[in-house]
């Protein structure tokens, strides 16, 4: 590894001691195991659009990152400098998303992506992360969201957002605190900052299909960035916050927006941060992308065949809705009923790519913006390939990272969510309808 070049956080001292003891609580045999029996064979190489967006650099293999940073902090015992986490910083933080595509062509089944995020525990544990994740931890520690939204605020973007839509539709409410509905919805945190809108269609969405639902005012960010800053103490907390919420409204389900990190979160993760040792969330986890395949399939909410799209359409896989949530089919179901064109990627479902703005770098701010590029020249071919005029990203980071590179790699396309697709093509319920004068 070389000197990192891009800006992170910086340990005032490091403690040998206090890293040996990290790594012997998660000495387990699972991570004895993958640290030695990996033979080098090079398929996670060719897996990781990392790898083959940077020239295929031996380097940039998964193989070589898990060895050279956790595998080292193990064979040093833990007797390691401020210097040598300085040159893991780029490994782990620019070189792996933790999509955990190289784990699925690893013919042993090693977990990169776990070996990944135990060393950036151990980083961030020695003051190294980076500094806007740094930023956005200490804002869920005081304020529960990355954004360090305080309530009142949150709750008047939400009476703003209906104050918008009430010329358009009829009975459109955001409910916030409502005790014993079926969904309490939570949100990515730049929703009310840059795309309250989403907020809103998210609503008009809801009342349409007659749903029993609220927001909460605290315990509303899924997000979970402290995850990928490496805290895992405020990583569980910030699953606590939403579990805990749920359980105190009575709220029957928790339902994510459209956003994949959330999902691996609250759904997968989060019960062991946060203490479950089962790995349960005590209430049952919803993902946006069932709840529309449950209406359109139960016909809560029917499209216009006379509005659907004509334009070539093709599908982002997130890494965490469909690799790691297991929501591929369910999304294509929802796109039969919305487009006439759909084109797939190659690969696709399971299979398919990172977006490249995943693991926290797409939140780590402009100066990160080249390497994301560089990588995302995988995923900006395959969209290509298709010759797709819009992609369809039911994820925050997959909606960025693609519009950044559209701009960076000439894409001629267009990024939308699930939920901008569907108020355009849904018949809305006379219910809603504003009879307006000719």
């Amino acid at each position: 590894m070389t000197d990192t070049k891009y800006n992170h956080t910086q340990p005032s001292k490091v403690d040998p001691k206090q890293i040996r003891a990290l790594l012997e609580a998660n000495n387990s045999a699972r991570i004895r195991t993958w640290l030695n029996i990996c033979s080098r064979c090079g398929l996670c190489a060719d897996s990781c659009f990392v790898y083959q967006g940077n020239n295929r650099d031996p380097k940039l293999s998964p193989a070589y990152k898990f060895k050279h940073t956790l595998g080292e902090m193990y064979r040093r015992k833990g007797n390691v400098d401020a210097a040598f986490l300085s040159r893991c910083f780029e490994v782990l933080w620019l070189q792996c998303t933790m999509c955990k595509r190289c784990s699925m062509h690893c013919p042993f089944g090693i977990d990169v992506a776990s070996m990944i995020a135990l060393a950036r525990s151990i980083c961030y544990s020695q003051g190294i992360t980076a500094e806007k994740l740094a930023e956005f931890t200490e804002n869920c520690r005081k304020s529960g969201n990355h954004m360090g939204m305080p309530p009142e605020e949150l709750i008047d973007t939400c009476e703003w957002m209906v104050e918008e839509v009430e010329d358009d539709y009829r009975g459109v409410t955001i409910p916030i605190d409502k005790k014993g509905a079926k969904f309490m919805y939570t949100i990515n945190p730049r929703e009310p900052v840059f795309y309250p809108q989403d907020i809103a269609n998210a609503a008009i969405i809801f009342t349409a299909a007659r749903e029993n639902w609220t927001m909460p005012s605290f315990g509303w960010d899924c997000t979970n960035l402290p995850m990928f800053a490496g805290d895992r103490a405020v990583a569980g907390q910030q699953v606590r916050n939403v579990y805990e919420k749920a359980r105190q409204l009575g709220a029957e389900k928790i339902l994510i927006t459209e956003c994949g990190h959330a999902y691996r979160s609250l759904q997968f993760e989060g019960p062991y941060l946060a203490g479950y040792p089962d790995g349960q969330p005590p209430v049952e986890v919803v993902h946006y992308v069932q709840l529309l395949h449950d209406y359109l399939v139960e016909g809560r909410i029917r499209i216009d065949p006379a509005k659907k799209i004509t334009a070539p359409v093709t599908y982002q896989d997130p890494c965490n809705v469909s690799r790691n949530g297991g929501l591929w089919e369910q999304a294509r179901t929802v796109i039969s009923y919305l487009a006439k064109d759909f084109r797939d990627m190659a690969p696709n479902r399971d299979r398919n790519h990172c977006c490249g703005g995943g693991g926290g770098i797409m939140p780590m701010g402009p100066d990160f913006r080249p390497p994301r590029m560089k990588s995302g020249s995988v995923k900006a071919e395959q969209i290509r390939a298709t010759g797709a005029k819009i992609v369809i990203a039911p994820c925050h980071n997959c909606f960025d990272q693609i519009n950044d590179l559209g701009e960076a790699h000439e894409l001629d396309v267009k990024v939308l969510s699930f939920k901008e697709i569907l108020l355009e093509t849904m018949i809305v319920p006379e219910y809603m309808q504003i009879k307006k004068d000719a």
